[in-house]
């Protein structure tokens, strides 16, 4: 658990681009299903789903490859991931990295 916690401010940087990676895959699934589906189900909904699925499937891949435990507070956080990329998918990574910095700056002046 210590070292769980110790490891947190070292992850911080590789957010943004397991972000990236997550929703680059979230978004060829979309086309994909998007034409599958023949515009059957809103394309928002659509991608919301594949980004859980996605990032909650490459957090227990992740945790099964470190040996990590699965704590409840862990799949929370990759929850809040989920909806990061799911954010970005659908908005793009430029809207995303946008909104990271302004949460940063408030963080900043803040402190």
């Amino acid at each position: 658990m210590e070292t769980l916690i110790q490891s947190i401010p070292a992850a911080i940087p590789l957010v943004l681009p397991l972000v990236l990676v997550l929703m680059v895959v979230t978004n060829i699934i979309v086309e994909v299903l998007k034409n599958l589906t023949y515009n059957k189900m809103p394309t928002n909904i659509l991608a919301f789903i594949v980004a859980m699925v996605v990032t909650l499937a490459a957090f227990f891949a992740a945790c099964q490859i470190a040996d990590i435990p699965v704590a409840w507070y862990t799949v929370v956080a990759a929850i809040v991931l989920g909806f990061f990329v799911c954010f970005a998918a659908m908005y793009g990574f430029d809207k995303l990295k946008q909104t990271m910095e302004q949460i940063n700056s408030i963080k900043q002046k803040n402190e």
